[in-house]
């Protein structure tokens, strides 16, 4: 897990040539327009999901993970918590979707960081990471997750 804010991600472009164009696109692109959905960045290796939601309390959320893809979440606007922990030997409350690139585990041992505008956070296959807490009380966010294909990170 790495965080910081998005004026610094270029700090971390040495963690892989995906990440880079990834973290260049977070860089050059204005999200603030941009209406909900998919964008192609490079095919199924990286691509952009611009999402908008209201945080939930803590007990309405799931810690997660996936197999395939890193994730970058960039926070456009409003703020969010996310709990955090390292896939060590928890066992994942279900088993594996191939489909939607997902395990969901029991919410034990989590650390938390608190994103608001302009921060980002990337997540790895072996990070366990629970999105989309409030803060204080639930709130309107808007956040772009980059998914970067891990195979070649």
């Amino acid at each position: 897990m790495v965080t910081g804010h998005l004026q610094d991600i270029m700090r971390y472009a040495g963690l892989g040539d995906r990440l880079a164009q990834a973290m260049e696109y977070l860089q050059q692109t204005d999200f603030t327009a941009m209406t909900p959905g998919k964008y192609d960045v490079d095919g199924d290796n990286i691509f952009a999901i611009v999402n908008e939601f209201t945080t939930k309390p803590y007990d309405a959320c799931e810690p997660e993970t996936h197999r395939k893809y890193i994730d970058i979440q960039f926070m456009v606007s409003g703020k969010e918590r996310f709990g955090w922990a390292p896939l060590l030997e928890q066992k994942p409350l279900m088993p594996y979707s191939d489909e939607q690139d997902l395990l969901l585990y029991q919410p034990e041992n989590l650390n938390f960081l608190n994103l608001s505008a302009g921060m980002f956070i990337i997540f790895y296959p072996t990070d366990i990471h629970m999105p989309e807490i409030c803060v204080n009380e639930p709130e309107l966010v808007k956040k772009v997750v980059m998914k970067i294909q891990a195979s070649a990170g």
